[in-house]
């Protein structure tokens, strides 16, 4: 299975000239944690930085700065970690175990933004395999009590 397969589509951007004010205001009205920093280029999204909620507490808020003084640009993290859309799961959430990310854009070969994986997702896609994995346990012992105990007519 590929990152494509199970990334969220739908990221929430922003360029980085927005004042951090309007992208606060942004996350909370999507419920998002995050904004992928892009540029757009021939109608295509590229990212070149992410903004976190904690981004902003550590850097901004708790400093006691005021937020209408700083842009997305001030906060956001440059040097940024992507997956491609066909690199395998375990390999990604290597990689954003090693780099300390919870968030990572996802690109296509041309390095156009196409989805964002985060740990949330996984642990979603991890949960639902070991309910599946424990269903696959629960149907089988069922199966086997129900061939292994006799009839009560059979013992007779």
């Amino acid at each position: 299975m590929s990152v494509g397969d199970i990334c969220n589509r739908e990221v929430i951007c922003v360029e980085r000239h927005v004042d951090l004010e309007d992208a606060v205001r942004l996350m909370r009205k999507h419920h998002v944690g995050d904004l992928v920093v892009v540029e757009e280029r021939d109608g295509a999204r590229y990212p070149v930085g992410i903004v976190t909620d904690r981004d902003i507490v550590v850097r901004v808020i708790g400093l006691g700065l005021p937020l209408e003084e700083f842009s997305i640009e001030d906060v956001m993290t440059h040097d940024l970690a992507t997956a491609l859309e066909s690199d395998p799961v375990p390999e990604t959430l290597r990689r954003m175990r090693e780099k300390g990310v919870r968030r990572l854009p996802i690109v296509n070969e041309n390095n156009q933004l196409t989805g964002i994986l985060t740990a949330d997702d996984m642990i979603n896609m991890l949960a639902e395999d070991i309910s599946n994995l424990a269903q696959l346990i629960r149907n089988q012992y069922h199966r086997e009590v129900r061939r292994t105990v006799p009839d009560k007519e059979t013992v007779e």
